[in-house]
């Protein structure tokens, strides 16, 4: 059993990784701007900001695997890298293992492509600066991070989020920063992504590197 804070977490992907470790018997503590309507049992809940660093602090202390599953809108729109290099200096710390909430378009088509990043002309604009910092995360700030700090990007397939759930299967498919390609063309469902997500922190395979889930 390991002792996970979930920072964002009560968001879609956080409080999927939060039942998730909760049902497997993990301490699972999952801070948020506000309380969930409905706690998982046997979860402990926070509600704190963010981006105050005495609240990331006192959540992370005494954590074995902290996950960052915040996401680059709304009040975060400013400052997300700020509050993951806070983040990711807290986990180090603390000699927590980190773990990130990634996007699908820091992926790459294909071994040695360029990311998916760098073409958003088929994105609206208004959409572009978080998905701009969300990749950045990767390209930039967590492999400049100092070599004690392990941490894992996982990123989704296209189409993750609230407004296209998908099917939950049981089941997924994991790839390394090149994109797995949904066979159905759907995208994967949270708790599929939550099931993907908890096997990589049990499993402990990787190491300061991006792979991605899919169906």
């Amino acid at each position: 059993m390991s002792r996970i804070t979930v920072i964002g977490g009560t968001g879609y992907a956080g409080s999927a990784i939060v039942a998730e470790a909760a049902a497997r018997a993990h301490q699972v503590t999952a801070l948020s701007r506000s309380l969930p309507d409905a706690p998982i049992p046997n979860v402990t809940y926070v509600e704190g900001d963010a981006t105050d660093e005495a609240t990331l602090s006192a959540a992370i202390e005494g954590a074995d695997v902290v996950v960052a599953a915040l996401a680059p809108r709304g009040p975060l729109a400013g400052t997300f890298r700020d509050v993951y290099s806070t983040i990711a200096r807290l986990a180090d710390a603390a000699g927590a293992l980190l773990f990130v909430v990634g996007g699908y378009s820091s992926l790459r088509p294909a071994p040695g492509a360029d990311r998916f990043v760098t073409d958003l002309s088929h994105i609206p604009t208004e959409l572009h600066d978080e998905i701009r910092a969300g990749a950045a995360l990767i390209t930039e700030d967590l492999p400049a991070t100092p070599a004690t700090l392990d941490w894992v990007f996982v990123s989704p397939a296209l189409r993750f989020g609230a407004h296209v759930p998908g099917e939950q299967l049981g089941r997924y498919r994991l790839g390394s920063d090149v994109a797995v390609q949904p066979e159905d063309g759907g995208a994967i469902s949270a708790a599929d992504y939550a099931l993907g997500f908890v096997d990589l922190i049990e499993k402990g395979d990787h190491h300061r590197a991006q792979v991605n889930l899919g169906h």
